[in-house]
This record gives C-alpha cells, structure tokens and sequence, in this order.
C-alpha cells in the first residue's frame, strides 16, 4: 500500500452503508429526471433505452477501473492520487495529474452546478415565476490555435435561486465528517423513497403499447442512429456519473481495500436496475412523442411533475417535485464533498496553488477547497443545462477517464510489487472497453467539436500555467532571482 501523506489531518469516518449512500444520491441526483426529454429527443423515439443500458455496461466497466486504483491507493484526491503514482515520475510526468487538477477546477463545479440548476427547474413547477428570464448573454470568444469558445448564459429568478442552494450545500459542508456521514445516509433515505414511487407509480400504470411504441426505422442502423446513440450515451454517462465519488474522498473511508470496490459495484448495480426501470415505467404512461416535443418547453423542466400529475393529480406533481428537489440537493451535497477534496490532496503535495493545502483548525477538513469550489459552481449556475452536461463529460473524459482506463494497465505492468486488495474482473477486458466507448461518445455526435475546443483549451491554458510553475521551482530561476 502507498503512503497515504495528504491524509493525515483526516478521519477515517465514513462506513460502508455511508460510502454506498453518499455514492447514489450523488449517481441520481438530478440527472434522470430532468435528461429524459433530451435523450427521447436525440434518438427519436423509445429506443433510446439502449443509451440507458449501453451506459450501464459503461459505467460498470470504468467502475472496476476506479475499484481497483481507488483499493490500491485509498487517498483523499482519487484520480490525482492514480494519474501522479502512474505517470508523474517520469519527465513532465506530473503534467498529466496537474492537467487533471486544473479541469476539476472548471468540470467540477460544471457538475455541481447541474445539481442546482436541475434543482430550480422543478422548484419552477411548484414556483412558476422562477421560470422568468432577465435576460441572456451569447459569448463568443476567438482563441489562438482553436476554434472559438461559445457560451449561452441565461441570468433569471431560477439561476439565481441555483445560487442560493449552491451556498446552502456549502454551509452544510461546513463542519466535521463524522456528522456528514449521517446527513448522506439521512439524504439516501429521500433517495430512495423519491425513485420507489416512481418506479411503482409508472408500473402500476403502464402501457407496453405507449412503451414500446417504436417509430418506423427505429433501428436501422444508418449513420443518424449512430450519431443518436452517441447523443444519448453522452446524457446517459452523465445521468450515471458519480460512482467513483467516493475514491476522492478514499482518506476518510473505513477499510478502504474493501469498501471501496464494494461501494462502487453495489452503487452502479442498484443504480443501474433504478434508471432502466423507472424511465421504462415512464415511457409506459407518458408518450414518448410527448416527452420528445417537451424538450423545447418549460415542462421538459420538470417532466416527472408532468407524470405524476397525469396519474393522481396536481398533489403527486408538487409532493414529487419536493422530493426530487431533496434528491438533487443530496446530489449537490455528495459532489461537493468530494470534489472539494482532491485540490486540497494535490496542493498538500506540492502540485497545485498551496492555498488549497490549508484544514480548517478545529473542524479538520479542507475548508479552502470547499469553498473555492461551491463559489465557481455559483457561476456556472448561469449557464444552460445542455452546454453544461455536454461540456462536463467531454473536458472529463478527454483529461481523465482516458489517461485512468489506460493508466490501470500501465500501473499492472510497471508496479507488480504493488499490493492490490481488489483486482479488475476479467482483466484487462473492462479497460479496453471503458476506452472504446468513450471515445465512441467523444466523436460520435453531431458539432462534437464545440465541446472538444472546450477540453483543448482548458489543456492548453493548464500546460503553460505547469510549464511556467515549473520553471519557477527551477534552479536557473531561482539563480535569476
């Protein structure tokens, strides 16, 4: 096992039962009640379902790449931790796990920010005024040597109130561990009370004919249903995401070696299950034509309060519109914690801007961190949901998941020596796979490149701040001073 350094003024105080809690209400979220519409409307019709299950067996083939990393080094940072043991002792190596700490300053509060934005579309449902726009804001900004970055910002009463609840998860944040690992077992329980009732409300009224009500050509398969399937495996990934969150929180796990990989794989299978039940008993009340066309407007903001309503009334639109407000505020509240902890890791080590390294005196958590983090996400609340799911997934899979799936097989083959208390499941095999689709996601949809200029700009900026700290730690630097 590696020395665990960044994590001595932590407490190993999140159990199992946390570690899996604080894991799916970060997975569900918001995601899979506001995303519906918008894959329906990528691939035209129910068979956007395959998204669903294809991003299941993605998930689960990453999760096995994040088990045994997160198992071998159970340190505060995860993917840092991983992307510096791998590649960092090489020259310029520590490029790679600064690149990643640099995106995580942009991706995770553009994660954390869909987590409020998501949060205000349904509280609009029971508030109808949230749903008025001020005004809005098209950027677009040339930049040398890439096509030009492009924004959409949109400043009303529902961004704002985003705002507000970004603030109210810090300041829950705020304290010791040991109290947060029991306010994310308290959040699961209205997890998972909020999808039960869903599931068992779509079941009991469920049309197989509205269901599988597929449209003709639904599955040839022609260069359009591909660029779909990409479309909604993009939102899919996202609507998954979070399975790994307890790796960046692995220095205040109890007995990480297990509980680790066990909290990953028990979160995806449950998770998994949830997501292709509940939207099918959906599919099996609201006609997907319906879905797809709520997409351009307001209800596509709340489309299970417009499913709920259908089947018991306006009370079951506001009681579930609550409940998905506590669902998507537990999932605020999971990703900034752990977020908040990997600058604080690499800034403990030397690789990022030392002001991160400090711990609160008496609480003993990364205070900075937490706080720089929930402040960026308050900006990012004015953006629109789309940019922000899109350009979320491709900065992360472009800086991240492809440097970790192919990292793990590096890491098996340099450092043999290494104890490993959870090994890979058919490996390398899940690896391969974890590659492949990514990339299919990456390329496989339509004007892919707008978010892609966002990943090679964030990579660019990212090398010359390295380059330029390194050189300062330089003796011929410091010999010019």
């Amino acid at each position: 096992m590696i020395e665990n350094t960044p994590d001595k003024n932590l407490v190993r105080g999140v159990s199992l039962p946390g570690a899996v809690s604080l894991n799916m209400i970060d997975m569900i979220g918001v995601g899979p009640f506001i995303t519906i519409p918008l894959i329906i409307s990528a691939m035209g019709g129910p068979q956007a379902m395959i998204g669903w299950v294809l991003g299941a067996f993605l998930a689960m083939c990453d999760g096995l790449v994040w088990a045994e990393l997160g198992a071998a080094m159970p340190k505060a940072g995860g993917s840092y931790q991983y992307l510096k043991e791998i590649y960092g002792k090489k020259r310029f190596g520590r490029l790679v796990p600064f690149l990643f700490i640099f995106q995580l300053s942009f991706s995770a509060p553009l994660s954390i920010a869909s987590g409020c934005v998501g949060l205000a579309m349904y509280a609009s449902y029971i508030f109808p005024f949230l749903n008025r726009t001020l005004f809005n804001l098209d950027l677009n900004i040339p930049i040398p040597l890439l096509d030009s970055l492009e924004a959409n910002l949109s400043i009303g009463y529902s961004a704002l109130a985003a705002v507000v609840i970004c603030l109210l998860a810090v300041f829950l944040l705020y304290r010791r561990i040991n109290i947060i690992n029991k306010i994310a077992q308290y959040l699961w329980v209205g997890v998972i009370i909020t999808v039960v009732w869903i599931i068992i409300s779509g079941i009991a009224h469920f049309d197989s004919k509205l269901a599988f009500d597929f449209p003709p050509g639904a599955f040839n398969f022609t260069t359009g249903f591909f660029l779909g399937l990409g479309s909604a495996m993009l939102i899919s990934i996202y609507d998954y995401w979070g399975y790994y969150n307890i790796c960046f929180i692995g220095g205040e796990i109890e007995n990480p070696g297990k509980n680790i990989p066990k909290a990953i794989i028990i979160s995806i299978v449950l998770v998994g299950l949830m997501y292709i039940v509940m939207n099918t008993s959906i599919l099996g009340v609201l006609p997907w034509r319906e879905i797809s066309e709520s997409s351009g407007s307001d209800a596509h903001k709340y489309i299970v309060s417009v499913f709920m309503q259908k089947i018991y009334g306006n009370w079951a639109g506001y009681l579930v519109s609550i409940l998905i407000m506590w669902t998507a505020f537990a999932s605020v509240f999971s990703l900034l914690l752990g977020y908040s902890r990997v600058p604080y890791a690499a800034s403990v080590q030397g690789d990022y801007f030392k002001v991160f390294s400090k711990v609160h005196p008496e609480k003993n958590f990364p205070h900075i961190s937490l706080l720089v983090m929930g402040f960026v996400a308050c900006a990012f609340c004015f953006l629109k949901l789309k940019d922000i799911i899109a350009a979320l997934v491709v900065i992360r899979i472009i800086i991240q998941f492809l440097a970790q799936t192919v990292g793990v097989i590096i890491y098996r083959i340099q450092r043999k020596d290494v104890v490993r208390p959870f090994k890979m499941w058919l490996y390398p095999l899940p690896a391969v796979l974890s590659f492949i689709g990514f990339v299919y996601v990456l390329f496989s949809r339509p004007n892919f490149l707008k978010e892609i200029n966002y990943a090679g700009f964030i990579i660019l900026i990212g090398t010359i701040i390295f380059v330029w700290r390194k050189y300062k730690k330089s003796p011929i630097a410091e010999s010019n001073q």
